[in-house]
């Protein structure tokens, strides 16, 4: 409890932070509303520049955000082989470079002109910055740059990325970064979901995880709120499925969904009072496209909150909604602006201010600044009534091509900030007035010392060990508004992996009662059965595996997941693995490949065939930690042929992938497969059928990594050289492990696609 009232001083001093601060993507108020004054009604460029500040030749997509005077964004970098993303960092009041940090694509679909896309935040109270990068890196920097703790998204927690470019982005609530994303890991997070994970933003320590137990239907980018409604604090996010969602800010628990469509909300929602404004550009559950939604957050009742209004036919696809004096903007997919009255939805007017729209209106100083996607500014002046233009800037890239503005404005300290494809500019006049803002989001109120605990929680809730370490848990009590009561002594034991959680609207789950025997209590040992805190040991036997560490304290139960990953050497033995199964310690594997007999009476590694989304049909297996180098893989692989085609399998390394493909009869060596910056690719005729061994080395020596592969039939001797090799000079310095296959000519559960075989997987240091 002393830690508590201690933590609640430190809020208290947060509360207020530097009135310069847009360190949230929708201001510090999460509605897109800024309150500066004295902001310009026109600028220009070009020869005879107006209200510019500066400019800095450094483009994006995203948008800035803004904290203590200096300005962040994420963009890419580099050409072919160079290309990559960076975070940059700008003095606020000339746009000089203070830093850049790159780090290279690996692992996703995500074309090179959709880097950036996702949306950085800071944290006013320590002066911290996050970024999550396209290949799955969630980074915390410190204000000079430098990398205070890191998580790879996609190796180890199945964080899948799809290929249109859509990512979420995280917010600071409190001590608390939450990220939300689709993923697919093992045990209850098997089947690909929306969910969120909220990580401890000063140490990175996974706090709480939660699911919005919906099918997914496609990726999203849509950027959680945090907000208090009906007396207690939430995270509102959009998924993947069609749906809004509500959690307990502090604890994850899901308050309510709400779905109001067929696809991906990628608009965040904004929030006054009890009442939420959200919208989406997809297909409605009513026919039509398009929705705008006012819900009443405190009235929920079977987990869904009341309707108050909804619009039809106003296709909200990814800028986010503004709300200002009772009066809801929000912009449809060509370039039109909606007037509505925040009580009851009803059309004040609309304004047609350009062709395409991404980027997000926001008000400043009685004006709202508005991007237009197609190489304009808008600066625009509303009432109840009308909207007019004041100003509208278009701007010319390199040989007087257009450019396009993605993202959107940022306002801080009398100065805004946007992108656009090429540049980075600041405009505004000599200075605004700054009233103090209100920039974090929670209480400092104590509670009541009579308060019950209603949710228990285990801290850390997520960890990935190798055998042999060792970490402490606590268990924590909350009320049930979300509120902290403080650390509780528990019963602590040990459990193995929770099955499977099958969202709502899955097709064909199974039936109940229908699975295999639960897997045994993971091994380890507990310091504690009872107490406020435990440590738990694991030992060398098995050589991974997963489980969970259980707490039970006031009639509550709760658990944090743990996964041991297998060090090296490694030989995993299939034939001790039951059949349905997969290896313990693996991400990505459960639900996506499973163990089965072979004709001969071997065991193998199969992939699963049976579902046509690609976010089954590919999938890459991780088996170690991202922090992994400097080793080669090894297995045996064999694809059989269905209606004509052939499937793609291989095995990964360092973030490399040596490939088999099917249907082109290739074989490739390459990083990122939506664009080959580096690719060793030949002709390589295979059958199906037959066992062929795929052997994969990386050696990491100073600037440059050098990636060698080799493919022969099981049954013949090993060629002495390698068959596709590359020096890679931007080198992928680390990464798991891992297989990877995708299933073709896959019609469904009646009709399944190409078989895909692996066995004598090994993994060894190198020399």
């Amino acid at each position: 409890m002393k830690r508590y009232l201690s933590l609640l001083v430190l809020f208290s001093a947060a509360t207020f932070a530097a009135a310069g601060n847009w360190s949230f993507w929708r201001g510090p108020e999460q509605t897109g509303v800024s309150r500066d004054t004295d902001l310009p009604d026109t600028f220009a460029v070009g020869s005879k520049p107006q209200n510019i500040i500066w400019r800095a030749p450094y483009g994006g997509i995203t948008t800035p955000i803004v904290q203590n005077n200096r300005v962040y964004i994420i963009n890419k970098v580099g050409e072919n082989e160079s290309q990559q993303e960076r975070v940059m960092c700008f003095d606020a009041k000339d746009g000089k470079v203070l830093w850049e940090h790159k780090f290279n694509v690996f692992l996703t679909d995500i074309v090179a002109d959709r880097l950036g896309w996702t949306q950085m935040v800071g944290d006013p109270e320590t002066g911290n910055v996050y970024a999550h990068g396209t290949q799955g890196f969630l980074i915390c920097f410190d204000k000079d740059g430098k990398i205070l703790w890191q998580h790879s998204l996609t190796e180890e927690y199945g964080r899948i990325s799809g290929y249109g470019g859509r990512l979420m982005s995280p917010i600071v609530f409190e001590d608390l970064l939450i990220m939300p994303m689709i993923n697919a890991n093992w045990g209850e997070q098997t089947i690909g979901c929306t969910r969120l994970a909220a990580f401890n933003k000063r140490t990175g320590e996974v706090v709480w995880w939660a699911s919005a137990n919906h099918r997914v239907k496609d990726t999203n980018a849509c950027v959680p709120v945090t907000a208090k409604i009906g007396g207690q604090w939430l995270v509102l996010c959009g998924g993947g499925d069609g749906g809004l969602h509500a959690f307990k800010a502090r604890t994850g628990e899901k308050v309510w969904s709400y779905l109001f469509g067929e696809g991906a909300i990628n608009a965040a929602p904004v929030v006054e009072g009890d009442r939420i404004y959200a919208g989406h550009g997809e297909i409605n559950l009513s026919g039509g496209q398009g929705s705008v939604i006012c819900l009443n957050g405190a009235n929920v009742q079977d987990s869904k909150p009341e309707l108050i209004w909804k619009v039809d036919g106003i296709r909200v696809k990814y800028a986010s909604p503004l709300l200002h004096d009772n009066r809801l903007y929000v912009c449809n997919v060509v370039g039109e602006l909606f007037c509505l009255d925040a009580k009851n939805g009803k059309e004040l007017w609309k304004y047609q201010y350009g062709q395409n729209t991404r980027g997000s209106p926001v008000w400043g100083d009685g004006k709202i600044y508005l991007p237009e996607l197609d190489s304009r500014f808008h600066i625009l002046k509303a009432d109840d009534k009308s909207c007019k233009e004041l100003a509208s800037v278009f701007f010319r890239g390199k040989g007087e091509e257009p450019v396009e503005l993605t993202g959107s404005p940022a306002i801080a300290d009398g100065r805004i900030y946007f992108l656009t494809s090429e540049e980075l500019l600041c405009i505004g006049r000599a200075r605004g007035v700054n009233p103090p803002v209100n920039t974090h989001r929670g209480d400092n109120t104590p509670r009541s010392p009579d308060a019950k605990p209603a949710h228990l929680q285990v801290v850390p809730a997520d960890v990935a060990l190798t055998p042999g370490q060792s970490v402490t848990f606590k268990a924590l009590a909350y009320d049930d508004k979300g509120e902290l009561i403080g650390e509780v002594k528990a019963d602590w034991s040990l459990a193995g992996p929770l099955p499977p959680q099958f969202p709502i609207g899955f097709p064909n789950p199974p039936a109940p009662g229908k699975e295999a025997s639960p897997p045994p209590p993971m091994k380890g040992e507990l310091s504690d059965t009872n107490g406020t805190t435990t440590k738990l040991t694991v030992g060398n036997t098995p050589p991974a595996q997963f489980g969970r560490v259980v707490a039970k304290a006031n009639g509550l139960t709760a658990y944090a997941r743990i996964r041991v990953a297998p060090i090296l050497p490694y030989t995993p033995d299939f034939s001790k693995i039951p059949v349905g199964r997969t290896p313990g310690g693996w991400v990505n594997c459960q639900g996506k490949f499973s163990m089965v007999k072979m004709p001969d009476g071997t065991f193998a590694l199969k992939k699963r065939n049976d579902a046509p989304s690609p976010l089954v049909a590919r999938a890459h297996a991780f088996i170690g930690l991202p922090n992994m180098t400097g080793y080669t893989i090894q297995a045996d692989v064999q694809g059989t042929k269905v209606k004509g085609e052939l499937p793609d399998m291989g095995v990964d390394a360092n973030r490399y992938s040596l490939v088999l493909i099917g249907n082109t009869q290739q074989l490739r060596l390459i990083s990122w497969d939506a664009l080959p910056r580096i690719d060793s690719t030949i002709a390589f005729p295979w059958q199906p059928g037959v066992w062929y061994r795929m052997k994969l080395t990386v050696d990491v020596k100073e600037d440059k990594a050098i990636a060698r592969g080799k493919v022969w039939p099981r049954d013949q001797p090993e060629p002495k050289e390698w068959t596709v090799e590359v020096e890679d000079s931007t080198p992928n310095r680390e990464g798991a492990p891992a297989l990877y296959g995708n299933a073709t000519a896959v019609g469904g559960p009646q009709s399944p696609g190409t078989e895909i075989f692996y066995t004598n997987v090994k993994i060894t240091a190198n020399k």
